[in-house]
C-alpha cells in the first residue's frame, strides 16, 4: 500500500526530479471518432547529392609483344581482289586472302584463305590454310589444311591435320596426322586422283 500511496499524484513522498516552470497546458481528451492530435510535423529534409569519387586511370601495363613469328588472332588480313592478277612472292607476318589470281610462291606465318573462283599457281607455307578456289602447287607444313566443296588442288599436300569435303578435287600425294614419321618407319603417303 506505501507504493501506491508513494505514486499518488501530489503526494508529498513522490521522489524524482522537480521541474520549475509552467506546467505543460492539459490534454484534452479525444472525442470518439476523431483521431488524437498529432505532434507538429518536422519538414523534410534532403541529404545532399553524393558525389562519386572518380577512379583513377591505371597505369598502362607494359604488355609482352608477340614474337614476330606468331600472328596475333586479330592480325591484319592482306586481300588480293577478285579482278586483280599479281605475279611475285608473298612472305611476312599476317593473314593472307586471295579472291583474284596470284602466280608465285606463298610464305606467311599466319593463314592463307584462297577463295571459291581463285587461281593460284606456286608453293605455299602457312599455318592454316583454306582452298575453295584452285591451287596448283604443293602445301607444305600447314598445322590444318582445308579444302572445301568447290576446291582443285594439283600438288602434294603436307599437314597436321586435314579436312576435306565432298565435291573437292585433289591429284597429288597426302601426308598428315604426325610431325615426322616414326622411328624406324617411313611415312606412307596417299595418293589421291579425281575420282570418276
Amino acid at each position: 500500500m506505501a507504493f501506491f500511496r508513494d505514486m499518488v499524484p501530489g503526494n508529498p513522498r513522490e521522489t524524482g526530479p522537480t521541474t520549475s516552470g509552467p506546467a505543460p497546458a492539459p490534454r484534452e481528451p479525444a472525442k470518439i471518432g476523431e483521431s488524437p492530435p498529432r505532434a507538429a510535423e518536422k519538414p523534410e529534409v534532403t541529404p545532399p547529392p553524393r558525389t562519386l569519387a572518380r577512379p583513377e586511370p591505371a597505369e598502362p601495363r607494359p604488355s609482352a609483344a608477340p614474337a614476330a613469328s606468331e600472328p596475333r588472332e586479330d592480325a591484319t588480313e592482306s586481300v588480293i581482289g577478285p579482278q586483280l592478277t599479281l605475279d611475285g612472292k608473298i612472305e611476312g607476318v599476317g593473314h593472307v586472302r586471295i579472291a583474284g589470281r596470284f602466280k608465285g610462291d606463298v610464305n606467311v606465318q599466319g593463314n592463307l584463305t584462297i577463295e571459291r573462283g581463285a587461281q593460284v599457281s606456286g608453293q605455299v607455307r602457312a599455318k592454316q590454310v583454306v582452298v575453295a578456289g584452285t591451287l596448283d602447287g604443293n602445301i607444305d607444313g600447314a598445322e590444318r589444311v582445308e579444302l572445301q566443296k568447290t576446291a582443285v588442288l594439283t600438288g602434294d599436300l603436307k599437314a597436321a591435320s586435314l579436312v576435306v569435303a565432298g565435291g573437292s578435287r585433289m591429284r597429288g600425294q597426302v601426308e598428315f596426322g604426325w610431325e615426322e614419321a616414326p622411328a624406324g618407319r617411313s611415312a606412307t603417303p596417299l595418293r589421291v586422283e579425281p575420282g570418276g
